[in-house]
């Protein structure tokens, strides 16, 4: 049994994932902790990377289960919904934190693109959340100015 666990010891491949994801995740938590939202610099490639971690870790259990792979990814896709939940807060009649919430959710599917092979898809989620969260609010109408300072 110990020599089945360390054939399956490939720790350089997880870690260049690992490293990608979060790598992938540090802007996205910058442009959130630079303008002090609810979470920030070291939220974002957490999410990121704990994402990776789990399709990792299950990857080699799920080879012949894509089903099982499936209730992975939909756990993960629940469970980052719900850290995003506690970003949203309402004020009375306005509510908050719905862009960090958002960028949460985003961030992990960053970190399971990473840890599924998709770099591709992982590096235009990226791209795309990043660009969202810093030149969406340039055009955004003035009235909204003072909400988006608390989202």
């Amino acid at each position: 049994m110990a020599e089945r666990t360390l054939d399956r010891f490939q720790i350089g491949a997880h870690v260049l994932a690992l490293t990608a994801a979060f790598a992938l995740a540090v802007p996205i938590g910058w442009d959130r902790e630079k303008k002090a939202r609810s979470a920030g610099l070291r939220t974002f490639p957490l999410v990121a990377m704990a994402s990776c971690a789990f399709i990792q870790a299950s990857e080699s259990l799920m080879v012949d289960s894509p089903e099982g792979m499936s209730k992975v990814i939909e756990g993960l896709i629940t469970g980052i919904g719900f850290i995003g939940g506690g970003a949203i807060l309402k004020q009375g009649a306005n509510v908050h934190g719905t862009a960090t919430a958002a960028s949460l959710w985003a961030t992990g599917a960053i970190g399971a693109s990473v840890g599924l092979g998709s770099y591709d898809v992982a590096v235009t989620i990226a791209v795309f959340t990043f660009l969202t969260l810093t030149l969406l609010p340039l055009v955004k109408d003035d009235d909204n100015e003072a909400a988006d300072k608390k989202d």
